[in-house]
């Protein structure tokens, strides 16, 4: 299987990404794409994170109850969304209208590949190296990096969210550009044509 987007990382960027691209399942551009995520969250700053300046969390959340919830949610309302749990991101190679994603356990081939992590070092993907500045929005002291990166495209196919594309550490920024990235990549899907998702009442 060919995954059409395959999501490296499982914290608010990658999981808000992976919930709109579900969402659109019943979208005709949509309803038949493969979409993975691959949840490597031992990284994860959310881990020890305490939310009271959230909207629509509510105060005291734990970063570390958002991320089992999220994989919830995501099971529940949206299950044709393989999630990939247990699995560490080795490297990403380019092919031929495609890329390579290896892991310590299996390969994935991807259209689109949307690197979601955070701006930590070590940066030990290989294969993404050449992509990797400082971070333009942190403390130089803290040696945070980013993928360079316009407007979350890094090339055909490659795409980032969150702070590794270069934005602060703040839980809606990083939402937000997750769900960027996912409309990015619907609208793509719907050859060019401007796409979102929104549920009714």
């Amino acid at each position: 299987m060919v995954f059409d987007a395959l999501i490296i990382g499982g914290g608010v960027s990658g999981m808000q990404c992976a919930l709109v691209l579900g969402s659109a399942k019943n979208k005709p551009f949509a309803m038949h794409k493969n979409i993975g995520i691959i949840l490597h969250q031992r990284a994860s700053h959310l881990e020890n994170a305490l939310f009271n300046n959230v909207l629509g969390l509510s105060p005291k959340t734990l970063g570390k109850d958002i991320l089992n919830e999220g994989k919830n949610q995501l099971n529940e309302l949206y299950p044709h969304v393989n999630q990939i749990e247990k699995e560490k991101v080795l490297q990403v190679k380019e092919a031929e209208n495609f890329f390579i994603v290896e892991t310590n356990k299996n390969t994935y081939n991807a259209k689109n590949v949307i690197l979601a992590l955070n701006y930590a070092k070590s940066f030990t993907i290989k294969g993404l190296e050449n992509y990797l500045i400082p971070h333009k929005k942190s403390n130089p002291k803290k040696d945070r990096i980013q993928i360079q990166n316009k407007d979350h495209y890094i090339k055909k196919g490659l795409y980032c969210c969150g702070t590794i594309a270069g934005h602060r550490s703040q839980f809606a920024i990083a939402a937000g550009s997750g769900a960027s990235v996912a409309t990015d990549i619907l609208t793509l899907w719907n050859r060019g044509e401007h796409a979102k998702v929104h549920d009714k009442i």
